[in-house]
């Protein structure tokens, strides 16, 4: 039983290595010249009229979490003594559990990791407003983990280990986005932003009311589904054939690897960002935006699920010393003949079959909510402070930020700032320096500075930022 919680662990681990749909630099949501604040408010415009370079002009990563690298590996307690290794995981059993499970929150353990890639932008004044046109390359890739299921990884103890529902999400779209804002009057101003979706890829794996009871002493009992869903042009699950341990049950198929030929537009979509910015007086400024109002639908939606949803180990009774009857058959309570079938009814619970195509599926890519208030400071009126509430609903993923932030423009063609967050996550500091003389435009700024990493490295946090643009200003 514990072999099986640390095979479902890893598989779910896996997931947080991969690259992924963030909206913008917080940090720079009050830096006015900040070419890109139009992704976190559509109303907001630019003195000046840019054109991105390609690929370079609007880069963006983020990762947040409440468990990252440093709570998973631990430096090998055994190393130099049995073990040649430096580093093992927190399922090693010379570390106690109280250090092990430090690291994981007592409820919701999550990862969300976003990348936001503009490949083409330009920002222009012209009817009436200040425009934007932008192509985007934008992933996001999302980990729900239950505590329990790292408590059942641990293995601490003959109980029942309720591990709810265990959620890794994936998508992957190109976005082309046309953004218009005006002043209403000289207190209003709105934007909006039209937004047409090229769906690349979409993956969910659920398992769904995964129990493990160990506590009684006739049996053990675990039970579960888990569903595998993609949608992606070309993909295709491979499967294995191998014959079950029990004489005359045949043979079952299950998922071994995955097979993509000539990926391409999987499904198509609209999105609508909305945002308002309204001055109170010539010190205070209130803005709101809602952004991402859309969907995607995908032409397929390729199925796999496992064949057994419940597996139950009783033990081995009445063991024969004799293997085999008169005949020749394998006995039923022959030791070989009893762990065939425990062997069999694992192969069913914990491996997935191949399901086909069921059709295309609709489903949504995450709203954001920003709310903000800037006030300007009266003795220096290049200063200014800030704090903006984000809230990204994305069902399981869903996470909020609240962010405070000093902002100030020393020189007609230089600005930035310095902010500070407590998210669903973690607290951060950010910054950011924005240059835009006539001609060109470079910004680099942080949401969350970058902690230890490793050798290699890695953050050993699940919270990291960086945001980095070049574009041609004019």
């Amino acid at each position: 039983m514990k072999r099986i919680g640390k095979y479902i662990l890893a598989a779910s681990l896996a997931a947080v290595g991969c690259n992924a749909m963030a909206q913008g630099l917080n940090s720079g949501y009050f830096v006015e010249e900040y070419k890109f604040r139009h992704n976190m408010n559509p109303a907001f415009g630019n003195e000046q009229n840019y054109v991105s370079l390609p690929a370079l002009g609007n880069i963006n990563v983020r990762t947040q979490g409440n468990f990252g690298l440093g709570d998973v590996l631990f430096d090998n307690p055994r190393y130099g003594v049995d073990s040649d290794k430096k580093k093992t995981t927190f399922m090693n059993p010379y570390i106690s559990t109280s250090d092990a499970l430090s690291g994981f929150a007592s409820g919701t353990n999550r990862i969300n990791a976003d990348v936001d890639i503009t490949l083409l932008s330009a920002g222009f004044k012209a009817f009436g407003g200040y425009n934007t046109i932008s192509i985007d390359s934008r992933t996001n890739v999302g980990t729900s983990l239950p505590y329990s299921l790292f408590e059942f990884a641990k293995n601490t103890g003959n109980k029942t280990y309720k591990m709810d529902d265990i959620n890794v999400h994936a998508q992957s779209f190109v976005q082309l986005a046309f953004g218009h804002s005006r002043k209403i009057d000289d207190k209003l101003r709105v934007g909006g932003k039209l937004k047409v979706l090229l769906g690349v890829a979409r993956g969910d794996v659920q398992i769904t009311n995964l129990r493990a009871d160990l506590t009684s002493e006739n049996k053990w009992t675990m039970s579960g589904k888990a569903e595998a869903n993609i949608s992606m042009k070309g993909f295709a699950y491979q499967q294995e054939e191998k014959e079950y341990k029990q004489d005359g049950k045949g043979t079952y198929r299950y998922v071994n690897d995955i097979d993509i030929d000539g990926p391409g537009v999987s499904g198509f979509g609209l999105a609508l960002d909305l945002g308002a910015v309204y001055k109170i007086n010539d010190d205070w400024q209130v803005s709101a935006s809602l952004l991402d109002l859309g969907f995607i639908s995908w032409s397929n939606n390729i199925t796999a699920v496992n064949k057994q949803e419940s597996f139950e180990f009783g033990g081995f009774h009445d063991i024969s010393y004799n293997k085999y009857d008169d005949n020749g058959n394998l006995k039923d309570n022959s030791f070989k003949g009893q762990g065939d079938k425990y062997s069999d009814q694992i192969a069913d619970f914990a491996n997935l079959t191949d399901q086909g195509d069921k059709g295309g599926r609709t489903t949504g890519i995450g709203a954001t909510l920003n709310l903000g208030a800037e006030y300007v400071f009266p003795f220096y009126r290049q200063l200014k402070f800030g704090a903006l509430s984000t809230t990204r609903f994305n069902g399981k993923y869903t996470w909020t930020e609240g962010r405070v932030s000093a902002n100030v423009a020393p020189l007609s063609w230089l600005d930035g700032g310095m902010s500070f967050a407590v998210n669903s996550f973690t607290a951060s500091c950010g910054w950011v320096i924005n240059a835009h003389p006539k001609g060109f435009n470079v910004f680099i700024g942080m949401d969350h500075i970058l902690g230890k990493v490793s050798k290699e490295f890695i953050p050993l946090s699940s919270n990291a930022s960086v945001n980095v643009g070049f574009n041609v200003a004019f």
